[in-house]
């Protein structure tokens, strides 16, 4: 994790206010929870996330927060946070177009379903669903890139008061939820995909292994792999697991896109409320 846990100062409400005590509990659960990698438990964490930015925006309600972030000495860091939300926003919006687009072709395949019988003449359909793919794993690799800049960002070390270490905190466990949804919407070659090269060969069948785990647990990756494999045979048994697959995929994208778009209305909120304090 980017930032470290920081002990709360005076420039807080007590330990003891429920509202600090809410966002220590939050940013541990998020934190003990990185690994996630299922649809499910990314939209746990996708919920989660959203609470804890409810419970910083009732933070920055208080004058005593408000007072230490209006300090011309926090400036600075306030300005660099409020980029770095800038940028978080902008990979929520490449995330969810991400979907938007993965669902628009899985709900255009169903329907071509629908109305032809058999496997005959449905290559050329696969073909325009994994270019469309493939497109959109390379916006998310850019996003994954822009990702890691914040993070590098804070992983600055520096004098910070209480608020801006909250805020901080706060900004590194959005980012590790926000690769792990980049993640499970492309899958693993995204992340990878820079450091192939150095790969050891003896771990390529671990790693094979590991890839086929995957995409049996996540819905969009196991719809690509049986689009894959029904290009290669084109007989019914393919299809009609393509058809099922698809079906599954759709079902995490909706809720996927839900937890995304609720949790990005809460950033911009929270993002507002932090320029109408240093606009003061």
């Amino acid at each position: 994790m980017a930032a470290s846990y920081h002990s709360r100062s005076n420039s807080l409400p007590s330990r003891q206010h429920p509202i600090v005590s809410q966002i220590d509990e939050n940013l541990n659960r998020l934190r003990a929870s990185q690994s996630a990698s299922t649809s499910s438990s990314i939209g746990h964490n996708l919920s989660g996330l959203r609470d804890l930015h409810e419970c910083v925006d009732v933070l920055l309600q208080f004058p005593l927060t408000q007072q230490a972030l209006a300090q011309e000495k926090q400036r600075e860091m306030v300005e660099e946070l409020l980029d770095g939300s800038l940028m978080l926003l902008d990979v929520c919006t490449t995330a969810k177009d991400a979907l938007l687009q993965t669902k628009e072709c899985t709900q255009e395949l169903q329907s071509i379903f629908r109305r032809r019988r058999g496997a005959e003449g449905l290559a050329n359909e696969f073909r325009k669903y994994l270019t469309s793919r493939k497109a959109m794993k390379k916006a998310i690799c850019k996003a994954l890139k822009n990702l890691k800049h914040i993070q590098n960002k804070l992983s600055t070390p520096g004098e910070n008061g209480a608020v801006i270490s909250v805020l901080r905190d706060v900004e590194a466990v959005t980012i590790s939820v926000l690769e792990s949804v980049l993640s499970f919407i492309s899958g693993p070659e995204a992340e990878s995909k820079s450091s192939r090269w150095s790969l050891v060969s003896k771990l390529m069948h671990q790693k094979k292994v590991m890839r086929e785990e995957e995409q049996k647990a996540n819905e969009i990756l196991s719809a690509e792999a049986a689009v894959r494999s029904c290009i290669k045979s084109e007989n019914m048994k393919h299809v009609e697991n393509v058809q099922k697959e698809l079906q599954s995929s759709e079902l995490s994208i909706q809720d996927l896109e839900e937890g995304l778009e609720t949790l990005s209305r809460r950033m911009i909120k929270t993002r507002v409320t932090v320029l109408n304090i240093i606009s003061c």
